[in-house]
Formats: structure tokens, C-alpha cells, sequence
């Protein structure tokens, strides 16, 4: 049975683009599972933190099935088939708000997306999108193009295994104090 150290899959945020009214912010771009910081000096700062769960599901007496999320300290080992929660959190620390959030987040090496399972907080005008090709564009929806045994090509869905990066774009603007979350999960492979 595959095995996999949390501290390994180290999940990494990447800031894409933070605008605080026209300066260009000092950027923390890879964390291990603890917090990194864009920031500007003179307008204020974003911290970024990210939490690893592991999906537990229990069933009852009466065949009731029960899931929890028990978080993941570094290091933790991590079994084929299990299924991961992380969590991006981004709190606008500054007073000011910051134009233009955006977070990229890897899936980890040796890990499968579970499809549709990428969430948002409700913040206005955020929205996630996919990149199958490693983090050089995104979309909303990923396709691949199938050739079919005939010889024809078809565009399908992309799978769950061509998945590389999701990206959290927050709207136009996070107020000065406000928190921002995204949740995606993964499939140990």
C-alpha cells in the first residue's frame, strides 16, 4: 500500500496577483502548512494559511454513516485511497482593501482532484477555475480532446487526474479585516 508523509505533499499557495492601488506587493509565495504573508508596507498585508484534513467516515448502529475531518499535523502519514480537505484561508490584515485576490493552489504530487468539490465563501464576484496544464491557463470547465477508435475527436470533461492547479479569484476587492476561504479535496493515489 502506497504511503504518503503530508510534510512530502507540502501544499503550496501561490499569490497571482494582489493590487494595492497601484503598488506592487512584496509576495510570500510557498508555505508548509503554516501561513505566508503578501504584503505592501505601506497599505497592509494578506496571510495566507492552509489546512490539511483527512476525511473520516464512520457508520452507526443503525447504518447511518457519520463524515468528519480530523486535521493533519506535518509530517502525518497518508494512505492510497484516502481522501484529503484543504483549506486556503486569506485574511486581509490592513485597513485598506486589496484589489484583485487571487490564489493559486497546486494539487500535490501523488494526488487526484475529486471533482466539483472546490468551494468559495461567499464573497462578491469569486470564482474558481481549473488549470490542467500546469498552472498556464485556467477555465472554469477543463475538456480534453479523445480520439475515438473510429479516428474521430471528441472533447470530454477533463478527469479528475489531469487536474493541476485551482485558482480562487476573490472579485474585485476584499475589504480592509475581511477573511477570504476556498476548500478543495484530493484523492491519495
Amino acid at each position: 500500500m502506497k504511503r504518503f508523509s503530508i510534510a512530502s505533499l507540502s501544499a503550496i499557495a501561490l499569490i497571482a496577483g494582489v493590487t494595492f492601488s497601484g503598488q506592487i506587493p512584496v509576495v510570500a509565495n510557498i508555505f508548509q502548512g503554516g501561513a505566508a504573508v503578501a504584503q505592501n508596507a505601506k497599505k497592509g498585508q494578506v496571510e495566507l494559511r492552509l489546512k490539511a484534513e483527512k476525511k473520516i467516515v464512520k457508520t452507526d448502529a443503525q447504518g447511518n454513516r457519520k463524515v468528519t475531518w480530523q486535521e493533519l499535523p506535518n509530517g502525518t502519514q497518508v494512505q492510497q485511497g484516502e481522501i484529503l480537505r484543504y483549506s486556503v484561508t486569506g485574511a486581509n490584515n490592513g485597513e485598506k482593501a486589496v484589489n484583485n485576490l487571487t490564489i493559486n493552489q497546486p494539487i500535490p504530487r501523488g494526488m487526484a482532484y475529486v471533482l466539483n468539490s472546490a468551494t468559495v465563501n461567499d464573497n462578491s464576484g469569486a470564482q474558481i477555475t481549473y488549470s490542467i496544464n500546469g498552472g498556464k491557463t485556467y477555465v472554469k470547465n477543463p475538456t480534453v480532446e479523445v480520439k475515438l477508435p473510429d479516428g474521430t475527436v471528441e472533447t470530454r470533461p477533463a478527469p479528475d487526474t489531469a487536474y493541476t492547479h485551482i485558482r480562487w479569484n476573490f472579485g474585485k476587492s476584499v475589504p480592509g479585516k475581511a477573511v477570504v476561504n476556498g476548500t478543495y479535496q484530493v484523492r491519495v493515489r
